[in-house]
């Protein structure tokens, strides 16, 4: 079978058996309304600055819920059967389309509740920002599927994503909230070309980092 026959097939895996449960969707979309309104009733109006931070810091942990779950979850038996039909790139690549998707999905639909919520500024540029809200979540998608892959191969895998994960996260984290920002003000658009770029710098070598190494983790 082709690669991209197998990364089709798989991602129609992975969509089957997320409808059929909806656990991140439902588990996360839950976290998103719970946490924004709890810092509603706590902070009741915000300036631009904290509604730019507070909105990623809630998108981090809800990235962090919903791909976590993209290997830790599966069980050995299942990974060895899906070993003797696919290849690895095969997999990582489903994997990574998958939970990009998942999280462009939830990141769009919480921007939506979370303006509904906290009124954004009245400058924001709303295209860069949701511009930015959907490369931050393919820059989480990518980090966070290749280090739930590293994770699933020890016995403490959610603490040991937590610990991977951190000094990649954070540059990734500063340049979206930056990025961001000039959205909230309002900037000309060419002033965010050099986050744009640099974020999509950081996926390709993500990416091609977890094509280059997922190989060898397969094998274990």
């Amino acid at each position: 079978m082709q690669l991209a026959q197998q990364v089709k097939h798989l991602i129609k895996k992975e969509i089957i058996l997320e409808w059929r449960s909806k656990y991140a969707l439902n588990g996360v979309l839950l976290y998103v309304v719970s946490t924004v309104f709890v810092c509603y009733m706590s902070f009741q109006i915000i300036d631009k600055l904290t509604w730019n931070a507070l909105f990623w810091i809630i998108m981090l942990f809800a990235s962090i819920n919903a791909i976590a779950k993209s290997f830790l979850q599966e069980s050995k038996g299942r990974q060895l059967y899906i070993y003797t039909l696919v290849s690895p790139a095969a997999l990582i690549i489903a994997k990574t389309i998958y939970n990009s998707l998942l999280m462009i999905v939830l990141t769009v639909i919480a921007l939506a509740f979370y303006c509904m919520v906290f009124e954004p500024s009245k400058d924001i540029d709303i295209f860069m920002y949701l511009l930015a809200a959907v490369l931050g979540s393919l820059s989480f998608s990518t980090i966070f599927t290749m280090v739930s892959a590293i994770a699933s191969k020890t016995g403490n895998g959610g603490m040991l994503m937590a610990i991977l994960s951190f000094p990649i996260i954070i540059p990734v984290l500063i340049v979206l909230i930056k990025f961001a920002k000039n959205a909230m003000d309002g900037l000309d658009r060419s002033v965010s070309l050099d986050e744009i770029g640099l974020l999509a710098v950081i996926n390709v070598i993500v990416m091609t980092v977890a094509l280059l190494l997922f190989p060898y983790l397969w094998r274990d």
